[in-house]
Formats: structure tokens, C-alpha cells, sequence
């Protein structure tokens, strides 16, 4: 299954009664594995949970910690990119060169690097004082 296939198909499964935005997002593993993410809406709207997150804890859950790919689509106008939060959880678990492709509904598509989504990322070197 490619990235695509995999967050084209759990998009479907968001729960978002209140935006109607759908997003879906599928990592790689440095296994090869893809894990997948869609968007969990709540009532109390800062305590949602956003497709690159839910991707990254399905990553996480199966016991690796290593992305080498993402994906996100979404039913927009353009390529739509991650939140801020989620950039900082991709650099976490991804180096700057990962690529990631956004991509909407409709078929276009962006590729594009964490690193570039988010340059000066706040990483662990940041807290080594060794």
C-alpha cells in the first residue's frame, strides 16, 4: 500500500462534526511499515487530535520511533501543510531531509522536506549540555 492509498483511506475515518475538514496522514516507518492518522475533533476544539499526530502515536504504539516518510491530504484548494504542533512532532521523529508530500483531494500535490516546514526546529541537541 502506498503513503498515499493509506491516508487517502483513513481520512475517511476523521471524526470532525464541527470543522467538516477531513485530513488523513500516513509515516513510514524506518521499518518500511506506514501507520496511519486522521483527525479526532472535540467539543472542546484545543483538545482535538490532529492526522500527523495520530500517525506518529500508531508509529510510536508498534514500538518504533523513526519516521522516514509523511503524507497528508486533505479536501482543500492547496496542498495543505501541518500545523506548527505537528511540525515539532515530525522533527522529533524525522531528520530535516524527510520528505514529506502534501497533497489535496483533487490530486495536487507538494513535496517538501520537515526541515524546510520547519527550520531552526527545537531538537534534543538543544538540552545536551554534555
Amino acid at each position: 500500500m502506498s503513503l498515499l492509498q493509506a491516508a487517502t483511506e483513513v481520512r475517511e475515518n476523521a471524526w470532525v462534526p464541527y470543522s467538516r475538514f477531513k485530513v488523513g496522514a500516513a509515516v513510514r516507518g524506518a521499518s518500511g511499515a506506514i501507520y496511519r492518522g486522521c483527525n479526532v475533533e472535540n467539543a472542546a476544539y484545543p483538545e482535538g487530535t490532529c492526522a500527523e499526530a495520530g500517525a506518529i502515536a500508531a508509529m510510536v504504539a508498534a514500538g518504533e520511533t523513526r519516521l522516514t516518510e509523511v503524507l497528508v491530504i486533505a479536501d482543500c484548494p492547496a496542498p495543505v501543510p501541518p500545523c506548527g504542533g505537528c511540525r515539532q512532532k515530525l522533527a522529533e521523529f524525522g531528520q530535516p531531509e524527510t520528505p514529506v508530500t502534501l497533497c489535496t483531494t483533487d490530486g495536487q500535490s507538494l513535496t517538501t522536506t520537515i526541515g524546510a516546514l520547519l527550520p531552526g526546529a527545537f531538537t534534543p541537541a538543544h538540552m545536551d549540555r554534555t
